[in-house]
């Protein structure tokens, strides 16, 4: 007879054990996809978002494949995403004015136009200038994040938890489309860059037809809510912007009163007097812009962590070529990817009560560190280590951006707003693959390296110079929760 105890379910301790962690874990990710309709625009999104893992990846291998040169590698990923910081913003803009299918579906048609003929140029060894010419198409990308996240925000308002763990759960979503987008783009891009290119197409068209499919979850455009307000599209901007600035100053005269009543300060006309001084502060500047300290600070962080990882991943890519191991180089970045699943799903599964700013910095300060050893690594192995070690800190550091932007940016704007953060990102990005590009050609993968621990000790530097803007924006009101 079996000594080993059961509990009433006949299940062992242990198995009881590993089930309440599951149902802790999971539990609140599965209850949101429970919800009807979420889970069909939440996968489909992550699958049309493959030419994100895929696409700098292929160009990178392909081109060095046919052209052998790193520096054109480099600058042509430069290339597509300074296309794609420009065009992302203004895809958020009109996906926001005009309605997410509106934008979306020409915005395919175009990615998949030049999909076509940048592959038959690299393959064919076009001249350069050519591949100059049609890599900016492909960030003719829909901002399929930035609307599953409009969706969800719109679909659970008011719920901050629920709302938290919706963005947490899109980082584990997203997390996964890198775990698998990495090692395919380098295993299919050393086969053919033509297949590469072939299965991302597949992707997006699945993934869109998917997302777009689901209209009953589709957030209002601004044209459609000021066209039910019988409005201008402008005059309801001007209202929703009148009323994140009315939220604003009621919030800045109640911790003005909190913080004198704490100091001790019993005269009213004193009370009043600091009270009419914040609620002008907080009315200063221009009522119709998203943009102001916070957001400056968060878009410069993200150029920041943007110019470090993709530095860090054409310099792992030179360094995999230099060690006869180029096909592992995905695995390597998947690595990276899993950890980053890990964390993101502890992450969103926990009611945090630390402070946002502090759970944010602390987060990019592990990344930025973690990479910027990566000079003094001796063997790929130590970086994919070193990658599995921080990576439990690269989703949260998203996550955090995102509900950051939350504060940060009213409700019919969110879309532009978060893809204001990606354009940055991107921007970095170029920076960091074209100047790591130059100095692998000139000094190898050691050279590469330099440029990456450099501007990861630079970047943590810049978003410390923004600590004030940032833990400031965590203190005011969430504008999402704005009733419009």
């Amino acid at each position: 007879m079996s000594k080993t105890t059961r509990n009433d379910s006949g299940r062992t301790p242990v198995a009881a054990a590993i089930g309440e962690i599951g149902r802790k874990v999971f539990g609140g990710y599965a209850e949101l996809l429970r919800i009807p309709h979420t889970a069909r625009y939440s996968i489909g999104g992550v699958i049309a978002c493959m030419p994100f893992p895929m696409i700098g990846m292929t160009i990178t291998i392909s081109v060095q494949h046919y052209y052998g040169n790193y520096s054109l590698a480099g600058m042509l990923t430069a290339v597509q995403a300074i296309a794609l910081a420009v065009s992302t913003p203004l895809l958020g803009k009109l996906t926001d004015k005009f309605g997410q299918r509106q934008v979306s579906i020409p915005t395919i048609l175009v990615w998949i136009a030049a999909a076509i003929a940048l592959t038959t140029s690299i393959t064919n060894r076009a001249p350069e200038w050519v591949l100059y010419c049609l890599t900016p198409f492909l960030a003719a990308i829909p901002p399929w994040g930035a609307m599953s996240r409009a969706r969800w925000t719109r679909l659970l308002k008011g719920d901050r938890e629920r709302t938290n763990r919706a963005l947490s759960l899109c980082g584990v979503l997203d997390e996964c489309m890198w775990v698998v987008g990495n090692p395919l783009a380098s295993t299919l891009a050393v086969i053919s860059g033509l297949l590469a290119f072939s299965f991302t197409g597949v992707c997006v068209v699945i993934g869109a037809l998917m997302f777009l499919t689901e209209l009953s979850t589709e957030p209002p455009s601004q044209s459609d809510l000021a066209r039910a307000e019988g409005i201008s599209r402008k005059e309801y901007r001007e209202r929703e912007a009148a009323k994140a600035e009315a939220l604003k100053a009621e919030t800045a005269a109640e911790e003005t009163r909190r913080r004198l009543t704490a100091q001790g300060v019993t005269d009213e006309a004193v009370i009043s007097r600091e009270i009419d001084r914040a609620v002008a502060d907080a009315r200063s500047g221009k009522k119709t812009s998203i943009w102001g300290p916070g957001l400056i600070a968060v878009c410069v962080t993200w150029f920041g962590l943007g110019a470090f990882q993709s530095a860090a991943g054409i310099s792992i890519i030179a360094f995999a070529t230099e060690s006869d191991m180029k096909q592992y180089t995905g695995f390597v970045f998947a690595c990276f990817s899993i950890s980053s699943l890990c964390g993101a799903l502890v992450y969103g599964a926990k009611n945090w009560t630390i402070p946002l700013w502090k759970r944010f910095y602390f987060c990019l300060a592990v990344v930025n560190l973690g990479i910027g050893s990566f000079m003094f690594a001796k063997h790929l192995w130590v970086i994919m280590i070193i990658y599995l070690v921080i990576g439990v800190c690269q989703a949260p550091t998203w996550i955090n951006g995102n509900q950051l932007m939350l504060h940060l940016v009213p409700p019919s704007r969110l879309t532009e707003g978060m893809a204001w953060m990606g354009a940055m990102n991107s921007i970095g990005s170029s920076a960091g693959s074209a100047i790591a590009g130059q100095f692998i050609d000139r000094m190898g993968s050691h050279g590469g390296f330099m440029v990456v621990t450099a501007l990861a000790l630079g970047s943590l530097a810049i978003a410390l110079i923004g600590l004030k803007q940032i833990k400031t924006s965590t203190e005011q009101p969430t504008l999402t929760e704005v009733s419009v």
